[in-house]
């Protein structure tokens, strides 16, 4: 997941802070005129005319291979190394290749739409927020930017409840990852986190491409040694699904309820697929931001395919359900000794952390962002010397503290339900992206010149939209009631950033944001009253 432009009134980009400018077209690069003095006309510069001098802040851009570390740091955190318990705890080898099948083409038309936009659209840096107010106007971009920031707070929580846990294999006393010491080593590493993500998104891309590599290695030495033991006889066995001991057949009633159990999975999973477009005020290009949301994709998808579906030709569907976390630990301590053990557990540690520090960089632009675009309050539009946004930070922080104190009273669940909550409130993000390349292309609001057609944008916004609502009906009623609360929740904030950026604006003026307003709210409400219900609180 601070430079960042946001639209203003009339479709021009909104001033900001300095290092806080859209992307520059190419440049010729620094340094004197190596072909001659500028008008002087010279095989490197047959015009004569000046080149624009490179920009101070171009130093502090990233290129190609920072953004493809952060896209892929920002989904491959632990996930990838619990991923063949979660996903054979709901399916079976058929009905996982059918939902990667489903999953990789709807998250493709997803990072499509990222990079479409990224092209169509490339004044609206910081993506999701800012696609989501052009579209369909302010309310519904705070909305889009307050949910993203604060689902993915609780995805960063997700991650210090795992970093403990994983912590409790080499010193014990961190069981379960949400107990007292875990509390305050989780914390430690919180406010670590917070002053790395000071430094800004330059000083820190070495970092993630170190990060990256060593969370990359130790899957890669995992596929590599089951590829080694894995049976193609054990794979086909039960491969729709076991009865007991009898093998089911491809059916609808059968397959689909195990495809439909792995969706919150794979969307958690894919978080982050937007990385390169929520940094996109920091990179070199958008050309460079298209090339990496590809790569991350492609090189991610693989992975999960592979990590996923090897197992299966190990053991059984019921043996790897039942594995303790994380699973790939569990499968090389059986197959090749402790050694395999500790690589992934290292591993583990190593991917969340670096995943983490990604996830603070993005965190932070979302809210600086909407606060120069009129909906956060003042205070989060200050930045440091580094460019970083300082109080944006901060305020992640102190969310993310405040949650995973409150994590020490969920229980041994907290991990299920902060994945959970964060993938469910990711849902409308994605969606009203989708949903604005669909409108800007079916409008014939769209460039001509650019990489993808309009056709083909209108095909990619539609398929991407068709997927969102999938995943929302697959999430089910539960978290879906509870994501209702939080957004509701956010209102306040957005009344505070617009009476704070402008006094004289009314509120809810139009018609259409006062149906959202009214909805959002019954939605809250009436998702508290399901929660009080169905979690047990109040018995009627």
């Amino acid at each position: 997941m601070a430079a960042n432009t946001t639209p203003a009134a009339g479709g021009a980009p909104a001033s900001t802070p300095t290092g806080s400018t859209s992307i520059p077209g190419p440049t010729s690069g620094s340094g004197p005129n190596p072909a001659g003095a500028p008008g002087t006309p010279s095989p490197a510069n047959p015009t004569g005319a000046s080149k624009p001098a490179a920009s101070p802040d171009d130093a502090k851009k990233v290129g190609l291979i920072g953004l493809v570390g952060i896209v892929i740091s920002a989904m491959i955190g632990g996930g990838i190394y619990n991923l063949p318990q979660n996903m054979a705890a709901d399916a079976s080898a058929g009905a996982i290749i059918i939902a990667w099948v489903i999953t990789g083409v709807g998250i493709w038309f997803i990072a499509n739409t990222f990079r479409i936009l990224s092209a169509a659209r490339p004044e609206l840096t910081n993506g999701l927020y800012t696609y989501a107010e052009k579209g369909f106007g302010k309310l519904i971009g705070f909305f889009v930017a307050y949910g993203y920031w604060i689902c993915n707070c609780f995805a960063l929580v997700a991650y210090a409840v795992l970093v403990m846990s994983t912590l409790n294999y080499f010193v014990p006393d961190f069981a379960g990852g949400n107990n007292i010491p875990s509390i305050i080593g989780g914390s430690v590493i919180t406010w670590i986190m917070y002053a790395l993500a000071l430094r800004g998104a330059k000083s820190t891309s070495f970092l993630n491409i170190i990060g990256t590599i060593g969370k990359l290695l130790p899957v890669a030495i995992f596929i590599l040694a089951v590829a080694i033991v894995f049976k193609l006889s054990v794979f086909l066995g039960g491969f729709w699904g076991m009865n007991g001991t009898v093998d089911l057949s491809l059916s609808f009633d059968n397959v689909m309820p195990q495809v439909q159990a792995t969706m919150l999975v794979t969307l958690w999973l894919f978080l982050g697929i937007e990385g390169a477009v929520v940094v996109s005020g920091k990179a070199k290009s958008q050309a460079a931001v298209r090339k990496a949301t590809t790569i991350g994709f492609l090189v991610t998808l693989a992975l999960y395919i592979v990590v996923s579906l090897l197992p299966l030709g190990v053991y059984s569907q019921e043996e790897i359900g039942n594995l303790a976390d994380p699973s790939m630990a569990a499968i090389m301590l059986d197959k090749f000794g402790s050694w395999g053990e500790i690589m992934v557990n290292v591993g583990v540690i190593v991917s969340v952390l670096s995943s983490w520090l990604v996830w603070m960089l993005m965190l932070g632009e979302m809210p600086f962002a909407a606060s120069n675009s009129g909906i956060f309050p003042k205070a989060f539009v200050k930045e440091n010397k580094q460019g970083s946004p300082s109080t944006a930070l901060l305020w992640t922080t102190i969310i993310i503290q405040a949650v995973f104190i409150a994590s020490h009273f969920i229980g041994s669940d907290a991990w299920t339900t902060m994945i959970s909550i964060t993938s469910v409130m990711a849902l409308p993000c994605y969606l009203f992206c989708t949903l604005f390349l669909f409108k800007i292309a079916y409008r014939k609001d769209y460039p001509k010149g650019i990489f993808a057609s309009r056709g083909m944008a209108v095909f990619t916004g539609a398929a991407g939209s068709l997927y969102g609502l999938w995943l929302i009906y697959a999430a089910g009623l539960n978290y879906l009631m509870v994501a209702c609360i939080v957004y509701a929740v956010g209102i306040p904030l957005y009344i505070v950033g617009v009476r704070q950026h402008n006094p004289q604006e009314k509120l809810f003026a139009k018609r259409s944001d006062k149906i959202i307003l009214a909805v959002v709210l019954a939605l809250g409400v009436a998702g508290a009253v399901y929660s009080i219900i169905t979690f047990g609180h109040v018995k009627l």
